[in-house]
């Protein structure tokens, strides 16, 4: 009998505790750049400059008042220096947002990560900063990317398939119940908090706190969930359709920073390796009968539309802000002025 109790306890716990996977939602040292793509009419350069993996053309939501040469030049990517620093609106002044920024950082173990600079006001106010990526990372981008960036689309398109951001490039798809979250920070001995910003299917957006960034050195620190209900047989137990609901997945929305007006002031520097989740799964992978997806093609069409706004979306703020790189000075100082003797 005691055996017998034995074993029931260990099935139990297995139950309890084997349904929670662990993925990578982002790796900043697979976003370094390795292909270059030309960002204006003059530009033969050859230095890399975007990431291939992440590379998205904005150029087809672009209009008819740009050449066909133009849109060729309407990319962006991933790539660290393209990461943007969000201060807060009582912060936000010229001085502050121009040594407020991102740039590759040499790691000694885990090779390029994502380092940034946050000046923060000097006086005694509260204040936040929020790193986030160039564009809002999609959920049903697909296709190959050439070296010169160009996107060549599948030709049976599913966007219920991998999508290229996938595998710790921002994106991770069939997550149900988050159990924890966990950050590879550096950190400087800094008094600053630091949140997660994940975005859910459904475009609810939540952050999640993990920790105050005071430590030295690398560091992980890590956010549990205190919802989470581990035994099966404490859980909530509910029967939902399995078509035509659509996979949810969880995206990555950036970091934040947020500083204490009793704490120094000034700049902020940090470092980021990856960020880490342990989920639930939300559908479980089973052979069915019948392709209900293939006779219906109803999350196709619906998943369809959401890519449709995703990519309206990102194209809009990228091309305002490629029509401000184009107007730029050209000139980095101005031109001597002769003197006599010249003349």
């Amino acid at each position: 009998m005691k055996r017998i109790f034995i074993l029931i306890t260990v099935v139990l716990f297995t139950v309890g505790t084997a349904f929670a996977e662990e993925a990578v939602l982002i790796d900043f040292a697979k976003l370094t750049a390795d292909i270059h793509v030309n960002v204006g009419d003059t530009d033969e350069g050859t230095e890399p400059n975007q990431n291939k993996q992440t590379v998205m053309d904005y150029g087809a939501t672009a209009g008819g008042s740009f050449t066909d040469a133009q849109k060729g030049l309407m990319k962006t990517s991933l790539a660290i220096p393209n990461w943007e620093i969000q201060l807060a609106s009582s912060s936000r002044n010229v001085a502050n947002t121009r040594l407020s920024y991102a740039k590759p950082a040499p790691s000694k173990q885990w090779g390029e990560v994502l380092g940034i600079r946050v000046h923060f006001p000097v006086e005694p106010f509260n204040s936040w900063a929020i790193i986030r990526p160039p564009f809002e990372i999609p959920a049903y981008e697909q296709g190959e990317v050439g070296d010169d960036g160009t996107i060549t689309a599948p030709e049976t398109p599913d966007v219920t398939g991998p999508s290229r951001f996938e595998d710790g490039y921002g994106v991770v798809k069939n997550v149900g119940n988050i159990k924890s979250v966990a950050v590879n920070v550096y950190g400087l001995n800094f008094p600053h908090s630091l949140s997660t910003i994940l975005i859910d299917s459904s475009g609810n957006q939540k952050n999640v706190h993990m920790g105050y960034l005071n430590g030295d050195g690398w560091m992980e620190l890590t956010w549990m969930n205190p919802a989470y209900v581990q035994e099966v047989r404490n859980r909530e137990l509910r029967i939902y359709p399995l078509y035509p609901e659509a996979t949810p997945y969880v995206k990555f929305g950036g970091f934040l920073v947020q500083r204490d007006a009793a704490q120094v002031g000034g700049d902020y520097v940090g470092y980021f390796k990856d960020v880490k989740i342990i989920y639930d799964k939300a559908v479980l992978d089973t052979e069915r009968d019948i392709d209900d997806e293939a006779t219906w093609g109803i999350i196709n069409a619906r998943e369809n539309d959401k890519k449709a706004f995703e990519m309206s979306q990102f194209g809009q703020n990228q091309i305002l802000r490629y029509m401000e790189s184009q107007k730029l000075a050209p000139e980095s100082s101005f031109t001597p002025t002769p003197t006599n003797e010249q003349q």
